[in-house]
């Protein structure tokens, strides 16, 4: 694989992250650095270590997980939506749902690299046999995340500020539609 074909790749898996980041910074409000390097060091680190797992799995254990992947993710992210949207109904103080959370920031990183576990399986049977020719592929996916989901939060802070978003709604929204996206491709598309 080229190296333009592993920026494509690293962005395409970051786009996800980008997402769920804006909408996070939307939420929070207001620029928030050690959350937002928080986040992306976690989304950048899930989505390196993904491929990594899928990759070392795959002669031995892909048979196992490759069949319901999909379903994981969709079942996480549609939780997360689902628990983002009930919060826009709540009072200011009884919600929940706060991406500054580790647990929170933890899970749509999880949630958000389970497509990147099929790009590993598909390393495998493109030619990458050790773990050093893994290096390059794996760095551009992480630092792609990092770079997007930072990004992202900082869209999100300054999109909401303009124009007075609060979109927990949307949001919801947004992880839901990401997670059935997952399916469909799996489902339809393979």
């Amino acid at each position: 694989m080229g190296l333009l074909a592993i920026v494509l790749l690293a962005v395409s898996l970051a786009i996800d992250c980008f997402t769920v980041s804006v909408t996070s910074g939307i939420i929070l409000q207001r620029v928030r650095w050690n959350i937002f390097l928080k986040m992306g060091f976690f989304f950048g680190l899930f989505q390196a270590l993904m491929p990594f797992a899928g990759w070392l799995g795959a002669s031995r254990f892909s048979y196992l997980i490759e069949d319901y992947d999909h379903w994981i993710a969709f079942i996480l992210l549609s939780f997360l939506g689902v628990r983002m949207i009930r919060e826009q109904f709540k009072k200011e103080e009884e919600r929940s749902f706060n991406p500054a959370r580790l647990k929170v920031i933890l899970a749509l990183a999880v949630a958000t690299s389970i497509d990147a576990l099929a790009v590993g399986i598909s390393f495998a049977f493109t030619g990458y046999r050790t773990l050093r020719s893994l290096t390059v592929p794996l760095a551009a996916i992480g630092l792609a995340s990092f770079i997007l989901s930072v990004i992202g939060c900082l869209i999100g802070v300054y999109c909401g500020k303009r124009f007075h978003l609060r979109v927990e709604i949307f949001g919801g929204l947004v992880l839901i539609g990401i997670g059935t996206k997952i399916l469909i491709e799996h489902l339809f598309l393979k």
